[in-house]
């Protein structure tokens, strides 16, 4: 049988995903089931253990499918980009209607109703998905209203299908100062390919999870002499983005934040513990 990443294929020996049938081998194979993230942000790890560390994180609103339940955690692969590990079981909900808007500024609060004086029930990341199901104002603040009757500030959200043609660059310089966490997502925390991934998606372009994914298969090599805005350096295990052809933006373990920094400096910083950029990509025209 075929050798495949366990990050992007649900199979154990006792139990895989239907599509997988004469691929891999397993004791059955399932189709899954639909559900969704209903924490803010929800912790995706290799094994059903909380002293493991985590892998990715899901967000609020992303969907999944479920292939098994046991002992409190949820065997599932992510809708968005194929990742596959164990949630807790109370992340998740069951698919209702659909979400019609993302969360686009870096945090934001979610409000049991349309105040900003009421003590706020949870921070939002963006690239969070919520379904809108009405509008209010008050004191001449816009909100928008969930089908729980929470509220948002309408600015900080738009219709999911309105991102496209965005610049990426920009948004992922929203981040900067933002923590660095390894496997991290979100605008609580965030690790140097989750940066790429989550500036990236809210310009509606997919792109893989992992720096090794993404140095194998997003957009096309390039040269360093051709380095323009957007285009992306990899290390061994890292990715910065090139804000212009000497700076870069990367979460990164130096200064555990998302963090600005001359792109020479940075190769002799980084070359040191690391060696030298293993190549450059052009992500998208």
């Amino acid at each position: 049988m075929t050798m495949l990443d366990r990050r992007l294929h649900a199979y154990r020996p006792d139990l895989a995903e239907a599509g997988l049938e004469g691929k891999v081998e397993a004791s059955r194979f399932v189709e899954g089931a639909a559900a969704r993230v209903a924490l803010p942000v929800a912790a995706l790890r290799p094994e059903p253990d909380l002293a493991r560390g985590i892998d990715t994180e899901l967000l609020l609103g992303e969907d999944v499918t479920v292939f098994d339940r046991a002992d409190g955690w949820c065997w599932v692969k992510a809708a968005s980009d194929g990742y596959v590990g164990y949630l807790k079981a109370e992340a998740l909900s069951q698919a209702g209607p659909a979400p019609t808007h993302i969360v686009t500024v870096q945090r934001t609060f979610l409000y049991p109703e349309p105040e900003l004086r009421k003590p706020h029930r949870a921070i939002l990341s963006m690239g969070s998905r919520v379904h809108v199901a009405g509008e209010a104002e008050v004191r001449g603040n816009h909100y928008v209203v969930l089908t729980d009757g929470t509220a948002i500030f309408a600015r900080h959200v738009q219709p999911i299908g309105a991102l496209d043609g965005a610049d990426y660059v920009g948004i992922a310089a929203r981040f900067l100062e933002t923590p660095y966490l390894w496997g991290g997502r979100s605008g609580l925390g965030i690790d140097c390919s989750g940066l790429i991934q989550l500036a990236m998606l809210m310009v509606g372009r997919p792109a893989p999870r992992d720096t090794d994914m993404q140095a194998a298969g997003l957009g096309e090599p390039i040269d360093r002499s051709e380095i323009r805005r957007g285009d992306l350096v990899f290390w061994k295990g890292h990715v910065a983005i090139f804000e212009d052809p000497q700076t870069i933006l990367h979460a990164n373990g130096h200064s555990m934040t998302v963090a600005r920094e001359n792109f020479d400096a940075a190769v002799e910083r980084i070359g040191s513990l690391y060696q030298r950029p293993t190549g450059y990509r052009r992500p998208f025209s």
